[in-house]
């Protein structure tokens, strides 16, 4: 059995094991086992931490991205309205200065009219005075004439203006 190679081949493997359990190798590689697991257990619950943190600023970012896009129309819809009430503003500012123009137009119009009347009623009454003068110088002699000549002169004038 000495001479066995079997038995001298058990005896180191024996010997090896003691070497082993005496200088504790597998609590060190257990340890050492335990702690890689430690780091992995970390490592992914950082990556956890990570994600939900990157859920959370994506979350935020659509968040901002739909509140400004919200506000952006906000500022489009009042400033067509800002626009539809100063076209409307201008519009009847339009309007209030063709119809002010078109009155004073009118009453420029009325005045020249009434001038006009005025002028053709003065001329026609110099003409009338003129003519009665003649007509009566004519019919009517001596110091009785000159009296009603003025007379009718002066009264044809006060009616006819």
């Amino acid at each position: 059995m000495l001479a066995d190679p079997t038995f001298w081949a058990f005896v180191g493997l024996v010997l090896f094991f003691a070497v082993i359990i005496f200088v504790r190798v597998p609590t060190a590689i257990t340890g050492g086992l335990d702690r890689r697991a430690e780091a992995i257990s970390d490592e992914l619950q950082q990556a956890r931490t990570l994600r939900e943190e990157a859920q959370a600023v994506l979350a935020e970012y659509q968040r901002r991205a739909r509140e400004a896009e919200s506000e952006a129309e906000e500022i489009v819809d009042q400033a067509r309205r800002e626009a539809d009430a100063i076209a409307t503003d201008a519009k009847a500012k339009l309007e209030e200065y063709v119809e002010t123009r078109t009155r004073q137009a009118e009453l420029k119009i009325a005045q020249a009219e009434s001038q006009a009347v005025q002028e053709v009623r003065a001329l026609s009454a110099d003409i009338a005075v003129a003519a009665a003068e003649r007509i009566l110088a004519e019919r009517v002699t001596g110091a009785a004439a000159d009296s009603v000549i003025a007379n009718a002169i002066s009264d044809i004038r006060t009616r006819l203006n």
